[in-house]
């Protein structure tokens, strides 16, 4: 009966409208995920501590791991707090990472070490002291290192060296060399140069090694004692013939010495690497021994592929030496992109193809220098420096005179660079311009021989203001009287003051020290001027013979034959 009217109360209920489909809620759908705010998530404090390391933003990246220490339980994350906290001067904050970093099970040695590097960056010599002696009485592997570490790193470097001579004594230190090496080289470093001579000379006679004569040789030589630092050399190459390393040094000893010849031979002898060869291709270039550079050339050509690889370069200057100009350019093509003489290879590569006649290659290159050295100044100046002193080389005066405006812009009154636009300027017949650039240059190297030199010929070659035209030269001339370019100058002022017979006298003795086409359509304009004329054209056919597009040829000889 219940049943029965259950359903009659239904029935009679009044109806209602209902969707075709219920949903039904899922049981995750009322579960909320709690996540922490960034204050409180230890990887979002690590990342923003590494992303502020790399915009070296250490004060930012100090707070940020101070947070993720506490958040922690890495040992590790505690110690690159404690790290920062003390890199940033932040006591506070560094000790309290140092505590944590106790707390989570630190080394002793580990810890002692930020401890005296927490105590030096305080001024606190005292507790420096009792945390190194702590640290090297550990016996850790690397406490040595640490404690050199902490030394070469403090704010207070006479402070540290005082620690260094008290801690790190001969009664101290381990059975290990390099560690009395290195604490030799940390005195050298900090000033305590008797305290590392004493230390070198305890360990070559406690170890007797290669490496300890060698080190004691350094400091023999850099106290002056060169036959002393000679002789220990020769015992640590008794000691390892073949090293490589003892030999460069040696030589590079010798060669400081002056006995160019001696460190070549020295070199020649026992295994050989790419700086071994770079070294004796130097020592053979400072003696301009051609013979040599040849014949070591040739041993370099046949050396093992690596090493013929690292030396490309080397091989390029000294094909380039021999004016094997195609050699040069092949070798200096196998230089690579990431090699330290990247540039200095396309550079030469450039300066070839100028010399073979392939002007517009050589331009081309220098270009794609300047695009792709634009955020390296000095790449950039001398890419567009080598390109306008070809154009000066070319006569296109213009766009040498644009090539160096545009080194200039890299690097402003530079000397050199004014000094070459100048030149591009007073060819073109811009005197106004050759004028202010040496002047200028002037400015910033007062009495400079080039520039008075440059600056005179210029008003006279103008003729105007010859007075101040003859002081320069005259400056000039007493700096370098036998400097055949100095005597061209002054032989032209007097040709415009019309002193014909000085002019000609003077010039002439230029045109016999040095047959310069400039000097020789000089010569040739005032022997013309003389009367000379069968003189003159013998000295014109001269210079044609030099150059033959010598422009100020051809219009002194239009100026003359009318």
């Amino acid at each position: 009966m219940m049943l029965a009217l259950g359903l009659a109360a239904c029935a009679d209920a009044p109806r209602r409208s209902t969707p075709e489909t219920i949903a039904t809620p899922q049981p995750l759908a009322q579960l909320t995920v709690v996540t922490p705010d960034a204050d409180h998530d230890v990887l979002a404090q690590l990342l923003a501590g590494e992303m502020a390391l790399t915009r070296t933003d250490l004060k930012a990246a100090s707070a940020h791991y101070d947070k993720a220490m506490a958040l922690s339980n890495d040992p590790q994350v505690a110690e690159r707090a404690a790290g920062l906290g003390i890199a940033v001067h932040d006591d506070v904050a560094a000790e309290r990472a140092l505590q944590r970093w106790q707390t989570l099970g630190a080394k002793p040695a580990a810890l002692a070490q930020a401890r005296a590097q927490l105590a030096l960056d305080r001024g606190d010599a005292a507790e420096a002291r009792r945390q190194l002696e702590f640290l090297i009485g550990t016996g850790d592997k690397d406490a040595w290192r640490q404690f050199g570490r902490v030394l070469v790193g403090a704010r207070d470097q006479a402070q540290a060296a005082r620690l260094l001579e008290a801690l790190a004594t001969p009664s101290r230190l381990p059975g290990d060399a390099h560690a009395w090496l290195a604490m030799s080289e940390l005195g050298d470093r900090l000033g305590r140069h008797a305290y590392a001579m004493q230390i070198a000379d305890a360990a070559m006679q406690r170890f007797k090694s290669a490496e300890t004569y060698a080190w004691a040789a350094q400091m023999k030589f850099k106290d002056g004692d060169r036959d002393g630092a000679r002789a220990l050399l020769q015992k640590a190459l008794a000691k390892e013939p073949q090293s490589i390393q003892l030999r460069l040094a040696y030589a590079g000893m010798l060669g400081q010495a002056g006995d160019y010849a001696g460190a070549g031979r020295l070199l020649a002898r026992g295994p050989q690497n790419a700086d071994t060869y770079a070294m004796r291709a130097g020592l053979a270039a400072h003696e301009q021994d051609g013979k040599a550079l040849a014949a070591l050339y040739r041993e370099l050509q046949h050396a093992s592929p690596e090493i013929r690889e690292s030396s490309a370069y080397l091989l390029g200057q000294l094909a380039e030496m021999q004016h094997r100009e195609a050699e040069a350019l092949a070798w200096y093509d196998q230089v690579g992109d990431t090699d330290e003489h990247a540039f200095d290879a396309d550079l030469r590569s450039a300066l070839i193809l100028h010399t073979q006649g392939k002007r517009a290659e050589a331009h081309e290159l220098l270009g794609q220098l300047q695009l792709a050295y634009l955020d390296q100044p000095e790449q950039l100046r001398q890419a567009w420096q080598a390109d306008a002193e070809l154009y000066l080389r070319e006569q296109n005066y213009a766009k040498a005179e644009a090539a160096f405006s545009h080194a200039l812009q890299v690097v402003p009154n530079d000397p050199g660079l004014l000094y070459g636009r100048g030149l591009a300027y007073a060819e073109a017949g811009q005197v106004d311009q050759a004028v202010q650039d040496f002047q200028q240059l002037l400015k910033i190297k007062p009495g400079d021989v080039d520039a008075s030199n440059a600056l005179g010929y210029t008003l006279a070659d103008a003729n105007r203001d010859l007075a101040e035209a003859e002081r320069l030269i005259s400056t000039a001339r007493a700096a370098k009287p036998n400097d055949p370019a100095i005597a061209d100058s002054w032989g032209w002022l007097q040709y415009r003051k019309g002193n014909l017979e000085q002019a000609a006298q003077t010039l002439r003795g230029a045109w016999l020290a040095r047959k310069d086409a400039d000097v020789g359509v000089h010569l040739g304009e005032v022997l013309w001027k003389q009367g000379h004329q069968r003189d003159a054209q013998r000295v014109f056919d001269e210079v044609r013979k030099l150059d033959p597009h010598n422009v100020a040829l051809q219009e002194t000889l239009k100026r003359l034959h009318p």
